[in-house]
């Protein structure tokens, strides 16, 4: 294991431990997450260099693609080591021009968990989570009973171990947690998008993971003069002062930032070893605050 993730604090993920800092898989597609990737090599290469650098957390999807992305990881890391976790989600399906368009039947989640389950190679999925897709934009309310009886019928008939959610309000986490074990809650959060702070706190109680989706900003990246400045003064690129500053925010925070690049990936992970003091944290809490978030 690298002397990077030995250094990183861990979490209960499911009935596994992970390391606070894993890998998020969706960049390893084509443009748009559609398609097959510019450089397939490099694709494996950024896995390989991941797990050996003791990444032990992968997030995925097969609507990454569709297909390739699973594909990918299965021809980079199968046979999969014990200790890797692999989570992936469902409820969303991808249309002839790469759309989004949600998939929440019965019938199309036991074809998504078994196009998983084909793809990465497996008989079981780790941890498969609900993407709720009552708006493509953003968590929006409605009930999410019924799709999720269905993955939970799923998992009873052995093709899931456990259950989490995505894109989700407070309200349907604790509709969720009525009907079933709800083990992480995926949600969009970083620096500047803050609008889950008090249902990370919620989760952190109860000891339950809160895994942000696009932690660097995603299809924007993080711009602020506030976050440059603090990572100028520590000697750290300003997504590496972003990470650092989601592991510290609360301990039940997982990371997956995304990449397919491996000096990129090196830059995260050095993340889980920057320090950051108690007048940088003000300085990027000054940065939410003006964000309006």
């Amino acid at each position: 294991m690298s002397q990077t993730q030995t250094h990183t604090p861990t979490f209960m993920l499911g009935d596994r431990t992970v390391h606070r800092l894993g890998y998020g898989a969706m960049q390893l597609a084509g443009p748009g997450v559609f398609g097959p990737p510019r450089d397939r090599e490099a694709a494996l290469a950024v896995l390989r260099e991941a797990v050996e650098s003791g990444v032990d957390h992968i997030d995925t999807s097969d609507f990454y693609g569709p297909h390739v992305t699973n594909q990918i990881i299965r021809e980079a890391l199968a046979p999969y080591s014990q200790d890797l976790v692999i989570v992936t989600k469902v409820g969303a399906r991808r249309n002839d021009t790469g759309g989004w368009l949600p998939a929440f039947s019965p019938d199309e989640l036991a074809q998504a968990v078994h196009d998983n389950l084909r793809n990465l190679g497996l008989d079981v999925l780790d941890i498969v989570n609900l993407r709720v897709m009552f708006d493509t934009h953003g968590p929006a309310e409605g009930s999410i009973e019924a799709p999720l009886a269905a993955l939970a019928e799923l998992r009873r008939r052995g093709l899931v171990r456990h259950i989490g959610l995505s894109n989700v309000t407070p309200t349907q986490v604790a509709e969720g947690r009525a009907i079933c074990r709800i083990v992480c809650v995926q949600n969009q959060y970083n620096l500047v998008h803050r609008h889950d702070d008090t249902l990370i706190d919620d989760l952190a109680r109860d000891g339950i993971p809160y895994v942000p989706f696009f932690p660097l900003g995603g299809f924007t990246p993080l711009q602020s003069s506030g976050l440059s400045d603090v990572a100028r003064g520590l000697g750290a690129t300003p997504m590496q002062v972003a990470l650092a500053w989601l592991l510290r925010r609360a301990p039940n925070i997982l990371l997956i930032p995304g990449t397919s690049s491996i000096g990129h990936l090196r830059e995260n992970l050095a993340a889980a070893k920057l320090e950051l003091p108690d007048d940088a944290i003000e300085a990027l809490n000054r940065v939410a605050v003006s964000r309006g978030a």
